[in-house]
């Protein structure tokens, strides 16, 4: 399993937990009306792994954590947590611990009250309680608001009592549904550390989602992509940027998303090139070696996938060779520091990835919007006509009838 945690050791806080291995085995869920939201869906996660279920909205990923968690009955196929098969277990027999993103706290209660609240429902002795209480907050940095009430904390703070009421119930599976969505940006990247150091350092098996990619590839040892209800991809996130399998994943992971258009391939002697409207790369012989399959399509029209780091202003990079290299006129600039983000068109019919939340805007018949991360030593202005290097080994191929990826 690409990603996999070799185990990391454990807080005193979780000694005494068990761990668990968790496998959904082609788990369906359809409703009374006939919708189905989740179809023949597969995983498996490992003890001590983080995975993170990321998709658009409505495509299922917090029905099947519902699932998991017993708020949802399963329609169809098999939910193991270790070797117990848990269709028909109630949740509160799951061993299973929930983290939502609107906290729910109780207002009246102190962070101390809050945190052990569940050891008070299962009657664990006062002393023992404050104990396993301490611990969590010390993990949580909670240790000098253990006195106060919810309202008195920052939005960060209440998602840590949020997971310290989770940790000290020692579970063998964390669900967390969308924890950080409530947060402001900033706050949610500090947050993403956060939590994952504390999975790490709590070595709990975690299955999270999030509609948010960029939540995805930071924090998960390993990624599923959802969409539809279908699964698209499970790998981790390097694999998952490097080699997507198709269409879907490739244009939803990495942001800015990949560029995506029609283009054809065609022999230039005894190389390969990809031609667009009036526009032709040669793509570098390393193309071939990674994705010996694009052969059978010679003289065939393809998906060209061309993520915008992969694009440089031809000024900044003189020596480029001079036939990989397109034509644009820059449309908007967006400098940001560290790098300067330019939009331009290309004469090439745009391909819809099939992602509802992605703009509305891929462009119209041979015109593709498209995204370039260049250099910030790039003085290209609207209006300008330049030369931009592309990085052709780099570049992704996919069926234009079935929208997989073109590799071997």
């Amino acid at each position: 399993m690409a990603g996999a945690p070799t185990g990391p050791a454990r807080s005193d806080v979780m000694k005494g937990a068990e761990m668990a291995d968790v496998k959904l085995d082609g788990i369906t869920k359809i409703y009374p009306n006939g919708f189905q939201a989740v179809t023949e869906l597969s995983l498996e996660l490992i003890e001590g792994e983080f995975l993170v279920l990321v998709g658009p909205s409505g495509c299922g990923k917090s029905t099947t954590l519902r699932m998991i968690a017993g708020l949802e009955e399963i329609s169809d196929g098999d939910l193991y947590v270790g070797e117990r098969r848990v269709n028909d277990v109630l949740p509160k027999d799951r061993d299973i611990a929930m983290v939502f993103q609107n906290y729910a706290l109780y207002p009246q209660m102190t962070v101390a009250e809050n945190i052990g609240f569940p050891l008070r429902l299962r009657k664990v002795r006062k002393a023992d309680r404050r104990k396993k209480v301490e611990e969590a907050a010390q993990i949580l940095e909670l240790t000098e608001q253990l006195e106060k009430k919810p309202g008195k904390l920052s939005g960060g703070q209440r998602q840590r009592v949020a997971m310290g009421r989770a940790i000290v119930r020692q579970p063998s599976l964390f669900l967390m549904d969308e924890p950080l969505s409530n947060l402001d940006a900033k706050l949610r990247v500090q947050m993403r550390a956060d939590i994952a150091s504390i999975q790490r350092e709590l070595g709990v098996t975690t299955f999270y989602v999030t509609h948010d990619q960029v939540e995805a590839m930071t924090m998960g040892d390993r990624v599923a992509v959802i969409k539809d209800g279908h699964l698209q991809q499970v790998a981790s996130p390097e694999s998952l940027y490097d080699e997507p399998d198709n269409v879907f994943v490739a244009a939803f992971i990495g942001s800015p998303s990949m560029n995506l258009f029609e283009g054809a391939v065609l022999e230039d002697g005894d190389r390969l090139a990809v031609e667009f409207g009036d526009q032709r790369l040669a793509l570098d012989p390393k193309v071939l070696t990674t994705r010996p399959a694009l052969r059978g399509y010679i003289g065939k029209p393809v998906v060209v996938g061309l993520r915008p780091e992969d694009m440089e202003d031809a000024a900044v990079v003189p020596d480029h060779p001079a036939d990989q290299r397109i034509a644009v006129e820059i449309d908007v600039r967006e400098a940001l520091g560290a790098e300067t983000v330019m939009h331009f068109w290309l004469a090439a019919n745009p391909v819809d990835s099939g992602d509802p939340d992605a703009l509305d805007e891929l462009g119209s018949e041979n015109e593709s919007r498209c995204t370039a991360r260049f250099s910030p030593d790039s003085r290209a202005r609207p209006g300008d006509h330049i030369q931009v290097n592309v990085a052709t080994e780099k570049m992704h191929f996919f069926d234009i009838a079935t929208h997989l990826a073109i590799r071997s």
